[in-house]
C-alpha cells in the first residue's frame, strides 16, 4: 500500500530552526516586467488626466464666443480700435486684433468680420 500524499518522505530529517525561520524571497521583476509596470502606471495617469480634464472643462460651462465687429468701407484697424474701445491703448488693441484674426499685414476689407479681445 502506498503512503498518503500528505506525509513526508522517510529520508527527510527533522527541520532545523534556520529552515523554519527563513522567509520566502520577494518576487523579482525582469526588465520586461518593470517596463510593463511602468507603462501600465503611465497609462493610468494619462487616463486619469483626461478624465479629470473633461470633468473640469464641463464644470466651467460652454466657452463664450469672442465679440466680433464688421469692417466698414475704408476703415483701418486703427479706426476700428478707436471705435470699439476709445479708452484703451490703440497700439496694444490693434496688435491683439491682428493676432486674434491672423492678419499678417494689417489689411482689412469692407464686410470682413474681425474677432475682438475681451
Amino acid at each position: 500500500m502506498a503512503a498518503p500524499a500528505h506525509t513526508l518522505p522517510r529520508n527527510c530529517g527533522p527541520l532545523t530552526s534556520s529552515a523554519r525561520l527563513t522567509r520566502p524571497t520577494p518576487a523579482r521583476l525582469t526588465r520586461r516586467g518593470r517596463v510593463v509596470v511602468v507603462l501600465a502606471a503611465l497609462a493610468l495617469l494619462v487616463l486619469a488626466g483626461f478624465t479629470l480634464g473633461r470633468v473640469s472643462s464641463q464644470a466651467a460651462g460652454p466657452a463664450r464666443p469672442l465679440p466680433t465687429v464688421t469692417v466698414h468701407a475704408g476703415e483701418t484697424l486703427w479706426q476700428i480700435a478707436a471705435r470699439v474701445a476709445p479708452d484703451v491703448d490703440r497700439r496694444a488693441l490693434v496688435l491683439q486684433i491682428e493676432q486674434l484674426n491672423h492678419l499678417r499685414d494689417g489689411r482689412v476689407v469692407a464686410g470682413q468680420q474681425l474677432r475682438l479681445p475681451r
